[in-house]
């Protein structure tokens, strides 16, 4: 009786350590592969909860999800920063596994990229896709990725490889400070870049890439997403790194004010005139204009380094997995 006892307490015990796990998959118009991702997801971890968004989809996406085993919520502000907003904000767990509904991420890949974020205390897991079949990559996308990675890589200075992928995990601590402020699919851009902004523990695995099934299609637009995604970047770039940014413009202003005063200069001293009046104005102007750009770096970094430490705190306050919050 007693070791029943003494077992049961073990049980118990285990029970408690162990993390709560959220699936979220965002969905719009995916009735053909939603009930196969539900039933893969509940296949690779057992004791997770499922909870599929619906984004307005005007198939039966809702529905088999529902039949599949899923809790279903609704996002109505369409796009796939939206979702992830109130998913974020609804879903209360220790890790979080963000993934597409379209069936084309490898849901036997979730134990180990759990695990990695468990083990050696990340906050976020990437899956670097590896695509196994021709179609899972569209040319366009594939060339596109690339760009905006090494672009992204280049500005905040620290190496990333896949940072459109949709298949992720996180720490409760990066769910509950990351404020999602993208509305559609930049998402995965400013999930990376608040990464990189609070210096978070990372990492990044390969995962197998399946292409979609027959019938389900692509929610992405190469040029229209991803000259989105290009801006995204450069707004963040601004708003994180406003002494690089504006210090860049201020540069570039004054450089050109320096080529337009330097014939005017040697023309003052050889012959003591000013024959160009209008463009001794306009390089003027454009010193003030670099002056002004710096002035304004200055300032905004200053309040930029408020706002990452009222993140950081943010971050902070959030218990890190495998320990429970205060009382």
């Amino acid at each position: 009786m007693a070791q029943a006892l003494q077992q049961f307490a073990q049980d118990e015990r285990r029970a408690a350590e162990q993390p709560r796990i959220a699936v979220l998959v965002p969905c719009f118009n995916e009735e053909v592969a939603i009930a196969q991702v539900v039933a893969d997801f509940r296949s690779a971890l057992p004791t997770a909860e499922i909870h599929v968004y619906d984004n307005n989809s005007t198939d039966r996406t809702r529905a088999i999800a529902r039949d599949a085993g899923a809790t279903v919520r609704a996002a109505r502000r369409q796009g796939k920063g939206h979702v992830v907003r109130r998913m974020f904000a609804d879903v209360d767990a220790d890790i979080y596994l963000l993934v597409d509904g379209d069936a084309t991420y490898d849901a036997a890949s979730a134990p180990a990229m759990i695990a990695r974020l468990r083990d050696e205390h990340l906050d976020m897991v990437v899956a670097l896709r590896v695509e196994q079949a021709d179609a899972a990559y569209r040319p366009g996308h594939r060339l596109g990725n690339r760009m905006l990675t090494g672009f992204l890589s280049g500005v905040f200075g620290q190496q990333c490889h896949d940072i459109l992928s949709g298949y992720r995990v996180f720490s409760r601590r990066f769910v509950k400070s990351f404020p999602v402020l993208s509305d559609g699919f930049e998402i995965e851009t400013e999930l990376t870049v608040h990464a990189l902004e609070l210096a978070l523990p990372v990492a990044e695995i390969e995962t197998p890439y399946y292409a979609r099934h027959e019938g389900s299609v692509s929610k992405l637009n190469t040029w229209r997403d991803g000259f989105r995604i290009l801006g995204t970047i450069v707004r963040l770039y601004r708003s994180e790194k406003p002494l690089r940014f504006f210090g860049l413009i201020g540069a570039l202003l004054a450089l050109a004010a320096i080529a337009l005063a330097v014939p005017l200069a040697v023309t003052y001293l050889e012959e003591g005139i000013v024959p160009r009046l209008p463009t001794a104005v306009l390089s003027t102007g454009l010193m003030i204009l670099a002056m002004l750009a710096i002035s304004s770096g200055l300032v905004l970094d200053t309040v930029t380094r408020g706002r990452r430490e009222m993140k950081l705190l943010a971050y902070l306050a959030q218990s890190p997995v495998g320990r429970k919050p205060r009382a």
